[in-house]
């Protein structure tokens, strides 16, 4: 062979491998991503054209595709839009989905890898191809028992099985009605977008998961609780000094109880009954005490500073950091620049209720291919062990004294032992408060855990505490899955 035609040899073997590779990266690494392209035009009718497939719950369509007369054959419905819509979200015409819709898109379409046969089958023997359907893990009665408990407030509930993190409730008010944004007419989408859009009081936020992030208050306290027990510097009867009021270190601020009382009366107060009786001075102290790292460490391992896939997108909840010893002490009771979602604090009873260990939060009980066979299947799985068993069992009688016999009082059941805690957080001066309830029931084997939180102070022209308003809301919630 010759010096030249080998070099042409050369030279062609190279050109096909480069041909090969671009074409392999194109159909197989980057396949999902140029589909999901809101500039791909074909893979827009055709997401129109091929049957979308349902996302239920309890085997009941809350997003369905129906036959259509116009050129996208297909209709997007949401037949209880409102209830639904944070979990749903919306799918439109080129202009962008959001909640299940968007996270499983995919899958909705018939478009996954995990698809890729069912795809070549539809091929062959000339089926109209249809996407896949998604069961949820919500159930229908606790998800409307949230829906009623909420009522007119503006604020979120969410409800998560603690053994599984399966989602059982996600409720998000003010709502929004999606059909409005499954129109095939894209000048009234974009109109009905920006009006929601423009809306002051923000409906298209998922606040269970996303949003303006909320002070925490005093249900961060269950999380000062578990570290303060579980790092083996304090225990439930640790007393520590009980002034009525505190004087921040190099501030003017001054830090007092709610009421601006004692904490029990006495000149200290244990650890247990500080957070029964919800009190700020304590917990500032247990915070200097600890630490920013220790403390940060914790939050960690429940959660805080991660955006997880549930499977839509979370908002990561955020402990500050290089905090002064002031803001140090204001963040161990829940104020300062603590900010979380209703998740990240659901997460942490869920978390107490289970022994200790955080289970993965999901919104996904199954995904079905149209002939029923199972693309994905239940799963569990473990996120962390932020603290011991013993540390868990600890807080969580502090957290049943708490409701039996303290400042979560309103969350009690007849006969069923409830652990929780509410929080009142301050949004600066003149501002209405965010009202909190987090807890699980039943304590001894519990069922739920759940996370309430209430905007504006109730609503009420005044500013309530959580025990008045997010308590009663909660407990609403925990009786509808205690009596399924």
């Amino acid at each position: 062979m010759t010096r030249e035609l080998r070099r042409l040899s050369i030279a062609v073997l190279i050109m096909f491998l480069a041909l090969f590779t671009s074409t392999t990266i194109i159909q197989v690494v980057q396949a999902d991503e140029l589909r999901n392209d809101p500039r791909n035009a074909r893979t827009l009718y055709s997401s129109y054209s091929a049957e979308r497939g349902p996302i239920l719950v309890d085997g009941t369509p809350i997003a369905q595709s129906v036959p259509d007369d116009s050129q996208y054959k297909f209709q997007r419905v949401y037949p209880s839009p409102e209830l639904y819509a944070p979990i749903t979200g919306y799918f439109t015409l080129n202009q962008g989905n959001s909640g299940l819709e968007g996270a499983l898109n995919d899958y909705l379409t018939g478009t996954s890898n995990a698809q890729f046969l069912d795809q070549i089958t539809a091929i062959f023997t000339g089926q109209n191809p249809k996407g896949a359907s998604v069961e949820t893990t919500i159930d229908p009665v606790v998800q409307q028992a949230a829906w009623d408990a909420l009522g007119d407030q503006s604020g979120a509930i969410i409800a998560i099985e603690p053994s599984s993190g399966a989602i059982l409730a996600m409720v998000s008010k003010p709502s929004y009605d999606p059909n409005a944004l499954a129109q095939h007419d894209t000048s009234a989408v974009i109109q009905t977008y920006q009006a929601l859009n423009a809306d002051p009081a923000n409906p298209l936020y998922n606040r269970t998961i996303g949003g303006n992030l909320y002070h925490p208050g005093s249900v961060f306290k269950v999380l000062m609780a578990a570290a303060a027990i579980d790092s083996g510097e304090f225990a439930p009867d640790t007393q520590i000094p009980n002034p009525p009021q505190l004087q921040l270190p190099q501030s003017s601020s001054i830090v007092t109880n709610a009421g601006g009382s004692l904490c029990g009366g006495g000149e200290t107060v244990s650890l247990a009954d500080a957070l029964r009786l919800s009190c700020n001075i304590p917990f500032a102290q247990v915070g200097a005490q600890l630490g920013e790292a220790t403390i940060s460490d914790y939050a960690k391992a429940f959660g805080f500073g991660e955006s997880l896939e549930i499977p839509m997108s979370t908002t990561a909840s955020v402990y500050p950091s290089d905090m002064d010893q002031a803001h140090l002490m204001l963040s161990s009771f829940g104020q300062g620049d603590d900010r979380v979602t209703p998740l990240q604090i659901a997460m942490i009873s869920a978390a107490i209720a289970n022994g200790g260990t955080l289970m993965v939060p999901t919104l996904v009980e199954s995904i079905n291919a149209p002939d029923l066979s199972e693309i994905k299947g239940p799963s569990a799985e473990v996120y962390s062990q932020p603290v011991t068993a013993q540390t868990a069992e600890l807080v969580k009688q502090m957290m049943v004294a708490g409701v039996s016999n303290g400042a979560a009082s309103n969350a009690r059941i007849d006969g069923v032992d409830v652990a929780g805690k509410t929080g009142t957080a301050e949004n600066g001066e003149g501002e209405p408060y965010t009202l909190w309830f987090t807890g699980f029931a039943p304590a001894d084997d519990p069922e739920v855990a759940v996370a309430v939180v209430v905007e504006n102070g109730g609503g009420r022209g005044q500013n309530a505490f959580g025990n008045q308003i997010a308590a009663p809301i909660a407990k609403r919630v925990l009786e509808a899955v205690l009596s399924r």
